[in-house]
C-alpha cells in the first residue's frame, strides 16, 4: 500500500524542532506497529524526541495513538468506582501488595495491571510468584469475575493492551532514549488509559534509587502524566516520594511478600504503612469514596480478609510457607554514630546481584534472594551491629553485592539530621 506520509520526513520535522500534526503521530505510532517504519528510523525519531521535546497537544496524540493500536478493557459492567495505581519503580517498592487489597476494603475495584522487575527495581510479579501456587495470567473473564467477587486483581498486561508500546519499549532499551519524558509519559499512561481504570494515582519516584535521580524531572514526569490522564477524561493525581533510601525493611521477593503480610496485619514498618494509606487514601477520594479510614482497616483484619482471597482466587495459597534462601551473609555497622545515609540504588543493586532481580527480560528470580535492612536513616547504630543481611541461593554472589554495599552506607556522629520526609509534594 502507498503511505499517507514518509517517516524521513517526520523525523526531519522533529529533527528541527518542529510540531507533529495529530495526523503525523497518528500514522506514524500505526506504521511502526505494522513494520512501515524500520526500527532505525523509529530510533531516529526517539532520539529527535528525547532532544528537542513534544508540546502536551503532541503527547497526547501519541498516548492516544498508541491505546488505539490494541484494545481497551471496560469496567462499566461491574457497577463500582475503579481506581488504579502506578509507581515508577524503586527499592523495596512492595505497596502494590497491601494498597490493592486495602482499597477494595471500601468498594472500589482495583485493576491492577503490574509488570516483572528489570535490573535493580523489582517487579511486583515477581514478588507475588513466591507465593506457592499464584499465577500472574489471567484472561479478561477470569480479570472481571474476580474484581466482581473479590474486589482486587494483581496480574499480568494481556498482550492485546497498547502493543505499541512494547514494540517502542524494546526499541528505546537499546537506543538510549529510555529517559525521554514524552516517551515515558505516553509509555505508562497508554497502557494505564487502555486498561480503563476510571481514576488513577502515580507514585513518582525520586532520589537515587529511582528512574528519575532528579526532583524537577520527577516532577515534569509527573506533571505530564497527570495532563495526559486528564487529557483522556480519567482522573489523575501524582505523588512525588522519596527514593534515596529503601522502603521498608526488604528488598528483594519472598522476604517483600512477608513484609506486606505484616502491613496486612496491622504492623510493618512505618514507611511502608505510611505510604500505603495515603494511596490509599488518593484512590478512593479520586474514586469517589471520601469516608474512608484505611489505616483503622489494615488493624482490624479487613484488608487481610481481602488479601487470602485474592491470592486464592489466583491459585495461591496466603498461608503456605515462603521460599527462604539457603545462604545468607551479615553486613556489620562499621562506627558508632547515626545512620544518616543508605543508598537505595546500591542496596537495590546488591539485592538484584544476589538473585532477586534479572539483567535480560528472559533471566529467572531467586524467590528468596534480597536484602533484609536491621536499620533505617535516623538510627543509632554501634560498631560491629548488624546492619543488613544478604540473602541468596548461590554463596558465590556475594563477593558482587558486598561490592555494591561499599559506599551505601553513611554513619555520623551523634545529633546529625536523619533523611528527608517520604512525601515530598503532591501534582493534580
Amino acid at each position: 500500500m502507498s503511505e499517507q506520509f514518509d517517516a524521513v520526513d517526520i523525523i526531519r520535522t522533529k529533527r528541527d524542532r518542529g510540531t507533529l500534526s495529530p495526523a503525523q503521530i497518528d500514522w506514524t505510532i500505526d506504521a511502526y506497529t505494522r513494520g512501515a517504519i524500520a526500527d532505525e528510523q523509529m530510533a531516529a525519531l526517539n532520539m529527535a524526541i528525547l532532544l528537542n521535546g513534544m508540546d502536551r497537544t503532541e503527547i497526547s496524540r501519541w498516548t492516544a495513538a498508541m491505546i488505539a493500536s490494541g484494545e481497551r478493557m471496560d469496567f462499566s459492567a461491574l457497577g463500582k468506582p475503579t481506581s488504579d495505581k502506578h509507581s515508577t519503580g524503586g527499592v523495596g517498592d512492595k505497596i502494590t501488595l497491601p494498597l490493592a487489597p486495602l482499597v477494595a476494603v471500601f468498594g472500589v475495584a482495583v485493576p491492577q495491571l503490574s509488570g516483572r522487575g528489570l535490573g535493580h527495581t523489582g517487579g511486583t510479579l515477581d514478588k507475588l510468584e513466591s507465593i506457592p501456587g499464584w499465577r500472574a495470567q489471567l484472561s479478561n473473564d477470569e480479570m472481571m469475575a474476580q474484581l466482581a467477587g473479590v474486589g482486587a486483581v494483581i496480574c499480568a498486561a494481556g498482550a492485546g493492551l497498547a502493543p505499541a508500546d512494547r514494540k517502542l519499549y524494546a526499541l528505546r532499551d537499546v537506543t538510549g532514549t529510555v529517559e525521554a519524558i514524552p516517551l515515558i509519559a505516553s509509555s505508562i499512561m497508554s497502557k494505564k488509559i487502555a486498561e480503563g481504570t476510571g481514576s488513577l494515582v502515580l507514585d513518582v519516584k525520586v532520589g537515587s534509587g529511582a528512574f528519575m535521580k532528579d526532583e524537577a524531572q520527577a516532577r515534569e514526569l509527573a506533571e505530564t502524566m497527570v495532563a495526559l490522564g486528564t487529557d483522556a477524561g480519567v482522573k489523575t493525581v501524582a505523588l512525588l516520594t522519596n527514593m534515596s533510601t529503601p522502603l521498608g525493611l526488604t528488598a528483594g521477593n519472598a522476604i517483600e511478600v512477608e513484609e506486606s503480610v505484616e502491613v496486612l496485619a496491622g504492623g510493618g514498618p512505618e514507611d511502608v504503612v505510611e505510604l500505603t494509606v495515603r494511596l490509599a487514601e488518593e484512590m478512593l477520594a479520586a474514586a469517589g469514596v471520601h469516608d474512608a479510614d484505611p489505616r483503622q482497616a489494615l488493624q482490624d483484619g479487613r484488608a487481610m480478609d481481602v488479601w487470602n482471597r485474592m491470592i486464592e482466587a489466583q491459585g495461591g495459597d496466603p498461608r503456605a510457607e515462603l521460599p527462604v534462601a539457603r545462604e545468607s551473609e551479615t553486613v556489620y555497622a562499621p562506627a558508632d554514630g547515626v545512620l544518616v545515609g543508605l543508598d537505595a540504588l546500591a542496596v537495590g543493586v546488591a539485592a538484584w546481584r544476589l538473585g532477586a532481580g534479572r539483567a535480560r527480560k528472559e533471566d529467572s528470580v531467586q524467590a528468596g534472594a534480597g536484602v533484609r535492612l536491621h536499620a533505617k536513616p535516623g538510627a543509632m547504630v554501634r560498631a560491629g551491629e548488624p546492619l543488613m543481611t544478604l540473602l541468596t541461593d548461590t554463596p558465590e554472589k556475594f563477593d558482587r553485592a558486598r561490592e555494591a554495599l561499599e559506599t551505601a552506607v553513611v554513619i555520623a556522629p551523634e545529633g546529625a539530621r536523619p533523611a528527608q520526609q517520604l512525601i515530598i509534594d503532591r501534582i493534580a
